[in-house]
């Protein structure tokens, strides 16, 4: 008997297979996008707090009502937008989950869904899942820039829905003002639904703003805004998202979201409570710390003269290594793995066709000091320079 036919179209995640890497070379990993940053105290002494008192059991499984309330508040406060916590608010575990619920919930087998490409691995094994069929738009090296042409061709296609990461993994774009308009103009023409990864909503840089594809005229009810506490809060193994949409279309959402985990974690969802009413200082700190590890990172690219492409927000960065002379991005990354121990993610990863990444790495940037300078030394000495 053979195994489902869908599961023959998943390929292993390369980042998680680039963790084990890093370990079985003892190096330093680059891959996966975790933060060497604890959360902050008072968000950590809550979860501690709730497991130590009882707060062990099942939530609702759409979520602990204090952090559906809270997720609104913060919702309200940035976005500027009124969600109300019974109806259009449900907690996940984490993005990724939130992501293959919402899929699963609204788009129908045979029916396309637009990628941007470079993209992050979750998305297509979730599209798979709910037999959609990916349509590819790629976003163009260096400046990630949108072809209007391309887009208007997806959309003719007439896509059931879109996904929408912004600031961007792996590539570290953020979609400006007139590229989420002309996008919202096109969803709206063929009632098309947008699905918004917003996890590095507060990661941004150069004086960006992030754009809400929710806030745009006539795009709240066609919108499904995801976003959690891993990388603004630096929980990333908490798994605690949420998902924000129209009350028709959470609907969908949670029946999806209950029967695939029950519930996110019950002592962590009420750590989050505290992590949605942090000041406005906080988010401007975080701004600053991985601003600061970009910096040094894109200088420590230019003295190597390795090509890198600034990211604009996230804490990833790609570099084009085909110059260099040490083979294509798999290559590359093995070899860097195994004479230095830094574990990085080959490009081919983040594209349908392979051959469109095999030039580029991506890095993750968010790390100590004494890291990325161990990380600079280590570059240096395989590099020879």
């Amino acid at each position: 008997m053979n195994v489902a036919d869908r599961t023959e179209t998943f390929q292993e995640s390369v980042i998680r297979k680039m963790t084990r890497v890093a370990q079985r070379y003892q190096g330093i990993n680059l891959a996966q996008g975790f933060p060497e940053k604890d959360p902050p105290e008072e968000v950590v002494r809550e979860a501690v707090r709730a497991i130590q008192q009882g707060g062990n059991q099942y939530s609702i499984t759409w979520g602990l009502p204090a952090l559906r309330e809270a997720v609104s508040g913060k919702f309200s406060r940035f976005a500027g937008l009124t969600a109300d916590p019974e109806t259009e608010i449900t907690i996940t575990c984490g993005c990724s989950e939130a992501i293959v619920a919402t899929l699963m919930g609204l788009v129908n087998p045979g029916e396309k869904v637009i990628v941007f490409e470079p993209f992050y691995e979750n998305y297509l094994p979730g599209i798979t899942l709910c037999g959609g069929i990916p349509e590819f738009v790629r976003l163009r090296d260096p400046n990630w820039s949108l072809d209007p042409d391309e887009l208007k061709k997806a959309f003719a296609k007439k896509p059931k829905a879109l996904i929408l990461n912004t600031p961007c993994n792996p590539s570290g774009k953020v979609f400006s003002r007139e590229e989420m308009e002309m996008i919202a103009g096109y969803c709206r023409e063929y009632g098309t639904f947008v699905i918004t990864d917003e996890i590095y909503e507060h990661i941004l840089y150069d004086g960006l703003q992030h754009v809400r594809m929710a806030a745009l005229p006539g795009m709240w009810e066609q919108t499904v805004t995801i976003s959690g506490i891993s990388k603004s809060y630096s929980a990333t193994g908490w798994r605690v998202g949420y998902v924000i949409a129209h009350p028709r279309l959470t609907s969908a959402i949670r029946k999806c979201h209950d029967y695939m985990v029950v519930c996110a974690p019950t002592p962590f969802q009420m750590g989050a409570v505290v992590a949605m009413g942090l000041p406005d200082a906080y988010y401007i700190e975080l701004q600053e710390f991985y601003r600061e590890r970009r910096d040094f990172l894109l200088k420590v690219f230019e003295t190597l003269s390795i090509p890198v492409f600034r990211p604009a927000g996230a804490y990833y960065m790609m570099i084009r290594i085909d110059g260099l002379g040490r083979g294509d991005d798999e290559a590359f990354a093995m070899a860097l793995a195994e004479q230095v121990g830094l574990a990085v993610v080959p490009g081919s990863s983040f594209y349908h066709r392979p051959e469109d990444g095999r030039d580029k790495v991506r890095f993750c940037f968010a790390k100590k000091w004494e890291t990325l300078s161990q990380v600079q030394e280590r570059l240096e000495r395989f590099l020879g320079r």
